[in-house]
């Protein structure tokens, strides 16, 4: 069939010219030549191209848009914060970041007179163009500001994730070759953990509510908020010569199957990322954004507060994600967009009816990770009138978007235009994740329904298709592939498991229903995806994007000696979960039971 697909136009064409030859009329030779393009195969592509025509030109139209202004901003050297003098002058006394703890509002321009100081500082810290400062803080607006800031005189701000401690911690703060660190006093604790194993040359700043100074006085940390305020509000001098294609800060990998890793972001992902929210969602510029979503992470500050910054939505936020305060916050402060990840929409669902969840204005949540069986659920029960699911890493050039609101999908790859944007479902060996190559060397794609490996080709003259890669050298070198679509090209390797070993579940009443479990996987998933082995601990350990940690799962395996947990085996003759063993569990070691 695909031999006969790639046949298809020539013999079209063919058809014409030897339909000319005989002498047909032009009605009767394109006749003729829809004939044979139907007979080959091209009915099923004008009738996928009648289905998702709408669909693909909107995609198209956003493509080109975006494409259109960062190439305007190339030319004009453009970096995030001048982009934002542009908002400032705009609106200045609109309302851009709204602390949620507090209820402060900051302007447009109490945030641009913020972060000048904040620059001014930097300055005066002798820190250049170049050099990276990490910040380590629960979310709330001088977060924003500070990275802003450091960004007006070219430094790079390293954001840590405030849920790390210790080794983890050390990791992402010595990594980054931080000169300095700013951190919340709400961590002053976690960071003394850590003071002694870190460079020397490091300096301190710590930024909160008073009360602290004798715990911080130990390790020399200054408190940031009195030496702004002796510093000018006025524009810094620009000292720096970054562009738009130039390094804006650092967002770490949630490190669910390692140490997290620094990935680069310059000044063109960031506008991409959050103009792609913007215009695939048909956001508006008087919309109002609630995030609870950490400030450490690419979903929080790009998608979130990009709008503010690039397009001058309001955007307010919530140090942590609160279940049973999330529609009383969006009531509050008229908010029309929410964002979410991971499980939250589960948390949401799993509340307790309250007048709020059906008295707030939100129009659309927007955020990835939401399964199929909440989707409906949540929009249903809250009202949400549409949900604006996306796919895409901090690093990757692959990201895809749910434009249409088909449940349970996170983008789409257009049939009729395929080469507009280069991504590809990618075959594999199922058992080692390795790419399946054709004769030529090539990888092969997937065709409708298989499952694969999500891969971008990579053009570093293009900000829409280029890759930055990480810190590390190494850790980059492996993201990329080649000799994927043509020889001697390169592409990005999104690497998601898709391995289907062991669900670990969360059974805090030991009221799980085996039977019940494996009725549903088997309705709504293939064999291949099924568990074949379960565990059931009292609680699952997330990330603080609410993303299961799997690293010490993944090393204990499927060992009962390992663990108190409960662990069971699926059965494929018995067709049920039964208890594993360790008898059992030496069985399947043995091949003495199929798996």
């Amino acid at each position: 069939m695909e031999t006969i697909g790639g046949l298809r136009a020539p013999l079209t064409v063919a058809s014409l010219g030897l339909a000319q030859l005989l002498g047909a009329s032009w009605p009767w030779s394109l006749a003729a030549g829809l004939g044979v393009y139907l007979g080959a195969g091209g009915w099923r592509f004008l009738r996928v191209a009648a289905q998702t025509i709408s669909r693909d030109l909107s995609g198209l139209y956003v493509l080109v848009r975006v494409k259109f202004i960062v190439r305007r901003y190339l030319r004009t050297r453009s970096t995030v914060p001048s982009i934002f003098a542009q908002r400032v002058a705009l609106h200045p006394d609109k309302p851009a970041l709204v602390e949620e703890a507090t209820g402060e509002v900051w302007s447009f321009s109490e945030l641009d007179r913020r972060s000048n100081a904040i620059a001014h500082w930097a300055l005066t810290e002798g820190w250049c163009s170049g050099d990276v400062v990490a910040i380590f803080m629960e979310s709330r607006p001088i977060m924003v500001a500070l990275w802003l800031g450091l960004a007006k005189v070219g430094v790079e701000a390293a954001l840590i994730n405030f849920n790390l401690r210790r080794d983890s911690l050390i990791h992402c703060i010595e990594v980054s070759q931080a000169h300095g660190m700013v951190f919340g006093v709400e961590l002053v604790d976690a960071v003394a953990e850590v003071r002694g194993s870190l460079f020397s040359r490091m300096t301190f700043f710590w930024t909160g509510d008073l009360g602290a100074e004798q715990c911080l006085a130990s390790f020399s940390a200054q408190q940031l908020d009195i030496l702004l305020n002796s510093l000018p509000q006025t524009p810094p001098p620009v000292i720096h010569n970054k562009g738009f294609d130039d390094r804006l800060f650092y967002i770490y990998t949630s490190g669910t199957t390692g140490l997290p890793k620094p990935a680069i972001v310059v000044h063109s992902r960031f506008y991409r990322i959050a103009a792609f929210g913007y215009y695939s969602y048909r956001l508006h510029s008087d919309d109002i954004i609630y995030t609870c979503l950490p400030l450490y992470h690419s979903a929080g500050n790009i998608m979130g507060v990009g709008q503010c910054l690039i397009h001058g939505l309001t955007v307010v936020i919530r140090r942590k994600f609160s279940a049973s305060r999330f529609w009383d916050d969006c009531v509050r402060y008229k908010c029309t967009v929410a964002q979410y990840i991971g499980e939250i929409c589960r948390y949401l669902l799993s509340q307790p009816v309250r007048p709020s969840e059906l008295s707030h204005q939100v129009r659309i949540a927007i955020g990835n990770g939401l399964r199929p069986d909440v989707w409906e659920a949540f929009a249903n029960r809250f009202n949400i009138k549409h949900i604006g699911e996306f796919y895409g890493a901090t690093e990757c050039n692959c990201s895809i978007a749910n434009l249409d609101g088909k449940v349970g999908a996170c983008g789409f790859n257009s049939v009729i235009l395929p080469n507009v944007y280069p991504i590809r479902l990618l075959k594999v060996k199922e058992e080692s994740m390795e790419l399946i190559r054709d004769s030529r060397g090539l990888c092969v794609p997937c065709g409708p329904g298989e499952p694969g490996i999500l891969v971008g080709r990579i053009n570093q003259k293009d900000p829409l298709r280029r890759f930055d890669g990480y810190v590390n050298q190494e850790a980059t070198n492996k993201k990329i592939i080649h000799n994927v679509f043509t020889k001697g090209d390169s592409a990005y390797l999104s690497g998601v498991e898709g391995k289907a070993g062991m669900a670990v579940i969360a059974d805090t009443t030991r009221n799980f229903n085996y039977d019940t479990f494996l009725q549903g996987v088997m309705k709504r998933l293939p064999s291949y995806a099924r568990p074949i082995f379960l565990r059931l601990s009292p609680v699952v350990d997330t990330t603080g994007t609410f993303k299961i940690q799997k690293t010490r799962f993944q090393k204990e395996g499927y060992d009962p000696r390992h663990s108190t947990d409960r662990f069971y085996f699926l059965n494929s003759r018995m067709g049920r979960y039964v208890a594993l063993t360790e008898e059992v569990y030496n069985d399947i070691l043995e091949e003495k039971v199929s798996l």
